[in-house]
C-alpha cells in the first residue's frame, strides 16, 4: 500500500507581502502560517478543501549559504517568468477567472476548453509565476 501524499509545494516569490495578498485575496487561499526566523520568512497558505496540503511562498534561495550570484540568477529567472507555478483545480473556472481578474490578476489566458479534457485559464502572480485554474470538461 502506498501512503505517500503531497504535503507542501513551493512557489518562489520576490515580494512575500504582494504574493500573500494575491494568493489570499484574489485566489482565496487561507493563511496557515506567517512567521519569521533568522532573517527568513515562512508563509504557508492552503485551500479549506485541502487542509493537509500547503502552498509555501519562499523568496529566492532563502538558504543562508547561497551566494549573491546564485540569488541574482534565481531573481532573473523569476522576473522572466521562467520558474514553474502551480495548477489549481476548481469547480467553476469561469467564476474563478472573473474573481481573480477583478482582484487585479494579470490575465495570460481567458477560460478555454482544451483538447486534453479540461477547461482552464491562466494568470501571472505578482512575481511573474504562471498559475492556472482548471476543471474537467463536462
Amino acid at each position: 500500500m502506498n501512503d505517500i501524499k503531497l504535503s507542501q509545494c513551493f512557489i518562489t516569490v520576490d515580494d512575500a507581502d504582494k504574493a500573500l495578498a494575491f494568493y489570499r485575496d484574489a485566489v482565496g487561499l487561507e493563511v496557515r502560517n506567517d512567521v519569521g526566523y533568522e532573517g527568513m520568512r515562512w508563509v504557508t497558505l492552503g485551500s479549506p478543501a485541502q487542509p493537509d496540503v500547503a502552498v509555501v511562498l519562499e523568496t529566492p534561495l532563502p538558504d543562508p549559504g547561497a551566494s549573491e550570484a546564485e540569488r541574482e540568477a534565481v531573481r532573473e529567472l523569476l522576473a522572466k517568468g521562467h520558474l514553474r507555478g502551480v495548477i489549481f483545480s476548481t469547480e467553476d473556472v469561469d467564476a474563478t477567472f472573473e474573481r481573480v481578474r477583478a482582484a487585479g490578476g494579470e490575465v495570460l489566458q481567458e477560460p478555454v476548453d482544451q483538447h486534453y479534457g479540461v477547461r482552464d485559464c491562466a494568470f501571472r502572480d505578482p512575481s511573474g509565476n504562471m498559475i492556472r485554474f482548471s476543471q474537467p470538461k463536462a
